[in-house]
């Protein structure tokens, strides 16, 4: 029989693509401005976790482009 050994999961920053929901009220991470819920439009957003050394720091909103503007910091965002 053969021993298993618990390895520890390393986590890093990642992105999300999800829709805009009613009553959003934080700033985008690169230009500051407000993501705005548009209800004809159904615009889209990316919501990052990041992390510092394998600890969860903080959550940024960008608006899709600008995060695309930015250079996808965190990765190519999943849907």
């Amino acid at each position: 029989m053969g021993t298993t050994v618990a390895t520890k999961s390393k986590w890093k920053s990642r992105a999300v693509l999800r829709l805009i929901e009613p009553g959003s009220s934080v700033d985008c991470a690169h230009c500051g401005e407000r993501v705005k819920f548009q209800a004809r439009l159904r615009l889209q957003q990316v919501i990052c976790n990041v992390y510092t050394r394998n600890v969860w720091e903080r959550v940024e909103h960008f608006h899709s482009t600008c995060y695309e503007l930015a250079g996808n910091p965190y990765g190519e965002p999943k849907e």
